[in-house]
């Protein structure tokens, strides 16, 4: 990722950091923590939870590393920010000494070939000034044979397409008219949409792309799920981001 770039995001994250805690606060106690836990375990390999290496990458409060400490699992969690490297601890709680923190970038990772069962991430690759060196990174430290487990959302698309503007412009109508939380109206939000203008996935179309581009980089297998939204999200965020459903995307080693 060129340094600039980098430093507008790691910015833009350390800023929203508290908040973006609270909200995945919320959502760990919004009942759909054993959703997304199956969400991944079901794509795990078939050994004991506590000998499977997972690595949380772009781990962000910890969403994901929480939900696989709370189940047995001793995942190692990584981030560029600082800022939420804190806030990730910090809500671990007791579970804190069961996740391996480390402050990395996703495209320079500080593990040794070979070493995952697992990698999980959540919407974390649209951020990604150069997602290929990222995919051909993460496969690096992967298992013969582990996953590359991503979730995530063609999210910034209605920036350049007038189409997803329309739908997206929908969205913000049906949340209005429910009358409940609009969660793409927040803190700095025009400053992540000026940087999404600049980052290369928000023009893509997605998953799609990212199977192409998995297949060249060499996963074996990329399977790709388009109505996960379905199984994980709350009927607020159905409202709310119907125009950018969330897939799964699922790459062998």
């Amino acid at each position: 990722m060129s340094e600039e770039m980098m430093k507008q995001i790691i910015s833009y994250w350390s800023q929203r950091a508290y908040t973006y805690s609270k909200l995945n606060e919320e959502e760990l106690g919004w009942g759909m923590d054993e959703r997304w836990l199956y969400s991944m375990e079901s794509l795990f390999p078939d050994k004991p939870r506590e000998e499977t290496r997972v690595l949380d990458i772009g781990t962000g409060p910890g969403f994901f590393a929480i939900l696989l400490a709370k189940a047995g699992y001793f995942p190692d969690a990584v981030d560029c920010t600082p800022n939420m490297l804190i806030e990730a601890k910090k809500n671990a709680g007791q579970y804190a000494n069961n996740i391996s923190f480390g402050l990395m970038n996703a495209d320079s990772l500080e593990f040794d070939d070979n070493t995952f069962d697992v990698i999980v991430n959540r919407n974390l690759t649209w951020n990604l000034d150069n997602p290929c060196r990222c995919y051909e990174e993460w496969r690096r430290v992967l298992k013969p044979g582990g996953k590359l487990i991503v979730f995530d959302a063609n999210w910034y698309h209605y920036l350049f397409d007038e189409v997803a503007k329309a739908a997206y412009d929908r969205d913000r109508e049906s949340v209005a008219k429910e009358a409940i939380i609009d969660f793409n109206i927040g803190e700095n939000f025009e400053v992540m949409e000026r940087i999404a203008m600049d980052l290369p996935m928000s023009k893509k179309q997605r998953p799609y792309w990212d199977r192409e581009k998995m297949t060249e980089i060499g996963f074996s297998e990329v399977d790709i799920c388009e109505d996960i939204w379905k199984t994980v999200w709350t009927d607020a965020e159905k409202t709310n981001y119907s125009s950018t459903p969330m897939f799964r995307i699922a790459a062998v080693k």
